[in-house]
């Protein structure tokens, strides 16, 4: 593959994921993701700070995303409902099921990365913690509405990439709050 093809960002992104499920995390180098994509490993890090980065590179957008969809709902809108919304509207970043199922099985696969993965849900917990709060929730219930957002964002896209009967990931959300509703209800 040639050094000036297109989409050197998408080689990259598909080289790593390759290699780490070949290889394993720990023993892929940056530069033998380059090399496969055909790049050098100074445009390697030109889009990436690190080889994790290559798994978590859409968080911040997605943290971004949800944020402002929990500050764009309706004022008389629930806080678990506002939730809900932004993580269903989150959903259309991750069209790629089988991307999405890879880069599973490749932070499964490595502790380290299983505790960057934890991180990440924890600052945008956080995040939609402070969304809600700036709509006037208490921080406890802007907490619980939060936690229980990431968890059934968590259920959600594990149902989505486990059973290819589920169409799409925000009807797997969806369905996720639905069931969680069921059983509080019960309660």
């Amino acid at each position: 593959m040639g050094r000036w093809a297109p989409d050197a960002r998408g080689r990259l992104i598909r080289s790593a994921l390759e290699l780490y499920a070949e290889r394993g995390f720990e023993q892929t180098t940056a530069l033998e993701v380059a090399e496969r994509a055909g790049v050098t490993e100074r445009t390697f890090f030109r889009y990436f700070s690190d080889k994790r980065e290559v798994l978590f590179e859409g968080s911040r957008n997605l943290q971004d995303v949800i944020v402002t969809a929990i500050a764009a709902a309706p004022s008389s809108t629930g806080s678990i409902d506002a939730v809900a919304t932004a993580i269903e509207s989150a959903a259309s970043l991750l069209p790629n099921r089988e991307y999405s199922r890879q880069r599973a099985a490749v932070i499964a696969a490595n502790p380290s990365l299983q505790e960057r993965e934890l991180l990440k849900l924890a600052t945008l917990a956080g995040a939609m913690v402070e969304a809600l709060h700036r709509r006037g929730v208490a921080k406890l219930a802007a907490g619980l509405a939060a936690e229980t957002g990431v968890t059934v964002f968590k259920i959600g896209f594990e149902t989505w990439i486990g059973d290819e009967s589920t169409q799409e990931l925000a009807q797997c959300i969806r369905e996720a709050l639905d069931q969680l509703k069921n059983l509080t209800a019960g309660a």
